[in-house]
């Protein structure tokens, strides 16, 4: 907690030390890099896949690996701050990302790389509950808007600018400094959070109450939550053995582990902030935000490389354009937070991210950055003034003892929408491909003048090329088609995120008002 300190003037300061704030810089630093990786491999994985020899279906725990590794972390930093201290336990998550992060630079298969990415994950994922938590416990109420927009500024910012930057390091260098270059900022987070961030005291008599029980039991509901969510879609979902056991697995795990968090004395995460309404309501809204966090960040390279064939560079440069937006409006959104009704900053940021979302409803097989541009700015302003008031509004009713589990659950929700998001996007692309391809395929008919002409000029084209002109004409006929149906399929998918976040504005009417 903070102290009141003295300035040089001899007036009393509800400030924090200096000391603590520069301990909170390297939380926040921390934090951004936890939250950059989840996306940065995302527009190198073919660069990764062929590094490392992975096959297409491998590469993709790449990613899963981390995200399930992270999100059974986050809800257990806060036991781990009780137990061991805020310094403690955010020093060991550093320092163990930061040398798994070494490890996978330095993976020489694709199974190291994906056990190393789990503990890159798994290490890294206690930073950021941690430093939302850090946050509320040593600033006063007063500057807790700039103190949140620094947050909400590296929170939507990271995943949004992490296929930029990392199509930029393996254009430029190769696909292992996206790993290395997490070391050399990580030793310096890691001696700036041991140097400046001494705030609390472990209580090692929390160790002795540590249900390992319901630890297990919470790794295994999470772990196969996300594995069923990220592996869910590609296996055509209960269809596969796999799915349908893991499914049952979460279901009994999350049943035995809310039975026993609920009945315990000293649970090993404590679900009594959902009994606050502005938490549940937050955490829930929180979940939904994730869902653009993340899904926006996911739909937009997949329209870029299947319909328009960009390279990682070119989706980067594309998708810079939402980071730019979140970096200039959340110092000002965060001046906002203390001035007006954090609920109108919540209801205005639903709606933008819900317009900003339906203007890309409409898209073509030509659209590219001018199309995706205003939406993206009006999106990215959105974004910032739904997180920022939307995890004050959830954490800033609790007591300060309850403020570090509540910021574990809130992340995981968060976490949990954008891997439901993911999973559920994926879903419906398949599912809208299949049927906008068939809806277009009777219209393509011998009988029509213009796919006539269409044929005679593919053919022509392959003549003297191709053994068989005229089924490579249909081929190439075909893929057009395909490609219509893509662009159907996004702007379904477009069209339906966009409703579900003006559906989300009147929750807001329900959250009680908050002291700015």
């Amino acid at each position: 907690m903070s102290d009141a300190t003295a300035n040089g003037h001899g007036v009393v300061s509800d400030m924090p030390p200096w000391r603590q704030r520069i301990g909170f810089i390297a939380a926040v630093f921390g934090m951004f890099m936890a939250i950059l990786d989840i996306q940065i491999v995302a527009s190198s994985l073919n660069e990764i896949q062929a590094g490392v020899s992975a096959s297409s279906d491998e590469i993709s725990w790449v990613q899963t690996a981390y995200l399930i590794a992270e999100i059974v972390m986050i809800p257990l930093s806060g036991m781990l701050s009780r137990i061991l201290s805020t310094r403690i336990a955010f020093v060991i998550s550093s320092a163990g990302f930061t040398l798994a992060s070494l490890g996978c630079a330095l993976a020489g298969s694709i199974e190291q790389l994906i056990v190393l990415r789990a503990i890159q994950g798994f290490m890294g994922g206690a930073m950021i509950p941690i430093t939302h938590a850090v946050s509320f416990s040593i600033f006063p109420r007063r500057v807790m808007g700039s103190v949140q927009a620094v947050i909400g500024m590296v929170v939507t910012m990271a995943p949004s600018i992490g296929p930029t930057i990392g199509g930029y390091i393996t254009e430029f260098a190769s696909w292992h400094w996206l790993f290395l270059a997490n070391v050399i900022p990580g030793i310096l987070v890691t001696w700036a959070a041991w140097s400046f961030l001494d705030i609390d005291k472990g209580d090692r008599e929390a160790a002795r109450r540590l249900d390992i029980t319901g630890l297990a039991l919470l790794a295994v509901f999470l772990g196969t939550l996300e594995f069923t969510l990220e592996e869910g879609p590609g296996e055509d979902w209960f269809a596969s053995e796999l799915i349908l056991a893991t499914s049952l697995i979460c279901v009994a795990a999350g049943a035995w582990f809310f039975h026993r968090t609920l009945t315990r004395e000293h649970p090993i995460v404590g679900l009594h902030a959902f009994a606050n309404r502005n938490f549940a309501l937050g955490a829930g809204l929180g979940f939904v935000i994730g869902i653009a966090l993340y899904g926006l960040v996911y739909v937009m390279p997949l329209f870029f490389g299947y319909v328009r064939g960009y390279s990682s560079l070119q989706i980067g440069e594309v998708m810079f354009v939402t980071g730019v937006a979140m970096f200039f409006s959340a110092p000002l959104v965060g001046k906002l937070t203390n001035h007006l009704d954090l609920r109108v900053l919540l209801f205005v940021g639903l709606l933008l991210v819900g317009i900003g979302t339906l203007i890309n409803a409409n898209l073509t097989v030509e659209s590219g950055f001018w199309q995706f541009f205003w939406p993206q700015v009006i999106r990215g302003l959105g974004l910032i003034m739904c997180l920022i008031p939307a995890s004050r509004i959830a954490l800033g009713t609790l007591a300060p003892h309850e403020v570090g589990n509540a910021s574990g659950l809130y992340n995981v929700m968060r976490n949990l929408g954008g891997a439901l998001g993911l999973a559920l996007l994926d879903t419906v692309r398949d599912w809208r491909l299949d049927y906008h391809w068939n809806q277009l395929i009777p219209a393509i008919g011998n009988g029509r003048d213009v796919v006539v002409s269409e044929l005679a000029s593919y053919q022509a084209l392959f003549e003297g090329h191709v053994a068989d002109p005229y089924h490579s004409g249909v081929a190439m006929l075909a893929r057009r088609v395909t490609q219509q149906a893509e662009v159907l399929a996004f702007n379904d998918i477009f069209l339906w995120l966009g409703l579900i976040y003006l559906g989300c504005v009147p929750l807001v009417l329900f959250l009680k008002r908050i002291d700015a």
